[in-house]
């Protein structure tokens, strides 16, 4: 088959790799119709993130169909549509018993081979899903695909990211990035409740679309973002900042906006070694700071279940699709913000 595969630093290669195949009786594998382009995959691209194999089949991001099912699979069969979390999950183990299936103890990152061991990922024509009952979720006739595969990580980290931020409809919030994260973010705050919500970015594109979303633009480099979070709040600051950039920079904008006892909700993910405030800043501030991964299973099945993607345009993010072929294109598209791309998807039809 064909798939975009790891070549080193910002050198994405469009190659032919062995088709997967079933190895254990739980597996199945999913012919790929949508993968995603995530910000994460550029930390590798970037060379941010070491020890990935060469040749690793890159992505997390997917929606597909059936193509076989093991012995052992009981809730898919060939055919079937389905939508996938970033991560495998059992199901049984007590990380996934208490919603947080992205610790699973058998768990894994699609798009993640380093050594020879870990699992390839969904920008290929196909792709080997362990514990698949377990791990997919059933894609509906009636939902949209683009729905479908935002659900898997980029809708369910913004809801993540908003639900740790501890929504009250009388505070003031902020969310800092507006990438596709971050719009998502400001989306799932305001249906959580928010009513003052701050959208902190300095592409004007962007924050066009957060104001669409029903948030306050803010653009830091044309305005002093603190002075205006402070004179909404009296002073105090911001009651939750939701923190999705995942720069040393945005953490410290995070800690700088935030009243005392407040909440950094921060969903970016960090590749920096140190935290970008000290210790003594965070005691100051009495901090409740929130991070990590998002666990996608988790929460995809809980927005099906309150069918709350059906309520919203989240695919409205999706600006950018290439097919397969063009993958080299479309991670410099979407690194490089170019033609105002938000998200970039990949057809493998």
């Amino acid at each position: 088959m064909q798939a975009l595969t790891f070549g080193g630093k910002e050198i994405i290669e469009y190659s032919t790799v062995k088709d997967p195949g079933l190895l254990h009786p739980s597996d199945v594998i999913v012919k790929i119709t949508m993968a995603g382009i995530c910000g994460s995959d550029l930390h590798i691209y970037h060379g941010r993130e070491t020890g990935l194999d060469h040749g690793t089949v890159m992505g997390h991001e997917f929606t597909g169909i059936v193509e076989e099912a093991g012995a052992d699979v009981k809730k898919f069969k060939k055919g079937a549509r389905v939508l996938s979390p970033f991560t495998t999950s059992c199901g049984e183990c007590f990380y996934c018993r208490i919603g947080l299936t992205c610790r699973c103890e058998k768990g894994n990152l699609f798009g993640w081979v380093e050594k020879g061991h870990g699992l390839h990922g969904a920008q290929a024509g196909y792709i080997r899903v362990p514990m698949a009952d377990s791990t997919l979720l059933p894609l509906s006739a009636d939902l949209d695909e683009k729905k479908g595969l935002l659900l898997g990580d980029v809708f369910s980290t913004g809801y993540f990211c908003a639900d740790n931020a501890g929504i009250k409809p009388s505070a003031v919030y902020a969310v800092i990035g507006c990438g596709p994260v971050g719009l998502m973010t400001i989306l799932a705050a305001r249906h959580l409740g928010a009513e003052t919500l701050f959208a902190i970015d300095v592409i004007p594109e962007r924050l066009a679309i957060a104001k669409q979303f029903g948030a306050i633009p803010l653009n830091p480099s044309l305005t002093d973002v603190k002075e205006e979070i402070l004179n909404h709040t009296h002073g105090r600051g911001a009651d939750a900042v939701m923190e999705v950039a995942g720069s040393d920079k945005t953490l410290k904008l995070a800690i700088d906006l935030i009243r005392p006892g407040g909440t950094i909700s921060s969903a970016g993910v960090h590749t920096a070694k140190y935290f970008s405030f000290s210790p003594g800043e965070a005691y100051d501030k009495n901090l409740i700071y929130k991070s990590g991964r998002c666990p996608a299973r988790y929460y995809a099945e809980k927005l099906l279940k309150d069918e709350v993607p059906q309520r919203y345009a989240i695919e409205d993010i999706i600006t950018h699709q290439f097919s397969l072929e063009d993958g080299a294109k479309a991670y410099e598209v979407f690194d490089k913000k170019m033609d105002n791309c938000i998200k970039a998807v990949l057809m493998t039809r």
